[in-house]
């Protein structure tokens, strides 16, 4: 075997070698990682999750449009990307209002601090069918919260059903 052989099967060895490592590594870190759950800002996020879902399931649209960032936009796997607030409260008021109760599944909530900005909130949660009683399988949703001042306001959602 040729030397250019040789160093290119040793660099491909150490790369394959590195790869596993940092693999490794990730995996450990993620499966140490703890959701500090008694923050300040964990308790925040999820008061504001409890009052923004409170107003959603009583369909207090005045409280949602507050909550609502004027630069709002939300992803929904199955709807697309809507970023009209005025949009998003019309389809709540058409589709939501009535028909449909969440529940956060209160175990899964994570919360993570934006420096300078606000917080990602991550969680499961479920809906029920108020027509037919019957309740969805969990769904894992994204909220970015921004802080202005005291206030809280959503400007991104993800919804994956």
């Amino acid at each position: 075997m040729n030397n250019m052989k040789k160093i290119s099967l040793i660099f491909i060895s150490l790369l394959i070698s590195a790869f596993s490592i940092t693999k490794e590594i990730n995996k450990e870190n993620y499966n140490d990682y703890k959701q500090d759950n008694s923050s300040d800002l964990y308790n925040i996020i999820f008061q504001q999750d409890s009052i923004f879902f409170q107003a959603y399931n009583n369909c207090d649209l005045d409280k949602q449009s507050e909550y609502y960032s004027d630069n709002i936009e939300f992803y929904h796997d199955k709807g697309g990307l809507m970023t009209s607030k005025k949009e998003i409260l019309e389809a709540t008021k058409n589709n939501i209002c009535g028909k449909i109760r969440r529940k956060l599944i209160k175990s899964s909530l994570e919360v993570y601090p934006i420096n300078g900005y606000g917080a990602v909130e991550i969680g499961m949660h479920e809906f029920q069918n108020l027509q037919q009683n019957q309740e969805s399988n969990p769904s894992k949703f994204i909220i970015i919260w921004q802080q202005e001042d005291d206030k809280w306001k959503i400007t991104r959602v993800i919804s994956l059903h």
